[in-house]
């Protein structure tokens, strides 16, 4: 056993998706594409008597992470700190399952290949109900493409072959378990047909682009959204929707060239990672 371990798992914006349900978590999750974040969340991991979880120097309840170390066998204290805001469609509590799971397994000499490590996470967020692809985007890095649902070895994954600067605006959250507890054909169809098309021509333009249709066909657009993101389109800019959150994302300097005060970084060349 060591004093304890640190890990990276960069942020993740989901553009588009549709849900595939199993009883088996390891099975269940999305199928769709995102861009993962050089801002993301660095997690501690120590041993502890006792588990206890905090966010930001706070504590925090996020049952992905508590399934986590229960299916490790292990109690700890896990503290994740982020610049990212906390439920407004980064993946934050998934950042925190998975990089509770790269530390924990390195602190307690678990021996948990990186595919068990991402399953476990992965599975502790299906029956959370907090998230469907964020953990295998996360740990997978740059701008993934989800083509079958779930974790290793079921999931399968692709990606767009680009890196782009991002920015973000957030104007708060939206309840994740609301959205995927609730009747979800008409997202999903808006899901595949938006998946095929990007498929063939897996680009970040087409990207974007197939990510605001889906936002508009799912439903999912608040008017204060769709006014940010016609803004940036007006000013020659690419944006969308992040799923689930009220928050615009842009490549570039989309936002910026719109007149909002922005938050920027890049898109994460790798995927979650020890320190």
């Amino acid at each position: 056993m060591r004093d304890g371990a640190r890990a990276f798992v960069p942020g993740h914006v989901t553009g588009l998706f549709s849900i595939h349900r199993d009883d088996d978590p390891a099975r269940a999750g999305s199928r769709g594409a995102g861009l993962t974040l050089t801002d993301g969340v660095t997690v501690s991991v120590r041993p502890a008597d006792e588990s206890v979880v905090q966010l930001n120097g706070e504590r925090a309840d996020v049952p992905a992470v508590a399934g986590v170390l229960d299916a490790l066998g292990v109690t700890a204290r896990v503290e994740a700190e982020t610049p990212l805001p906390v439920g407004a469609g980064f993946g934050v509590s998934g950042a925190m399952a998975l990089g509770a799971a790269y530390a924990a397994n390195t602190v307690f000499d678990c021996g948990r290949s990186e595919n068990t490590l991402v399953r476990f996470a992965h599975a502790a967020e299906v029956d959370a109900g907090t998230g469907l692809g964020d953990v295998v985007a996360q740990a997978r890095g740059g701008a993934p493409i989800r083509e079958d649902p779930g974790a290793p070895p079921h999931g399968r994954l692709n990606g767009v072959p680009e890196t782009a600067r991002v920015e973000y605006v957030s104007f708060g959250g939206l309840s994740t378990s609301e959205v995927l507890s609730g009747d979800t054909e008409t997202l999903s169809a808006a899901g595949e047909r938006a998946l095929d098309r990007l498929l063939e021509t897996p680009t970040l333009d087409r990207f974007v682009a197939e990510s605001r249709t889906f936002a508009a066909d799912a439903g999912l657009l608040t008017d204060d959204i769709e006014s940010v993101v016609a803004d940036v389109v007006d000013a020659g800019g690419r944006a969308s929707m992040a799923m689930l959150g009220r928050t615009v994302f842009a490549l570039g300097h989309g936002l910026t060239d719109a007149g909002y005060d922005a938050e920027a970084c890049q898109i994460h060349p790798a995927g979650a990672r020890l320190r």
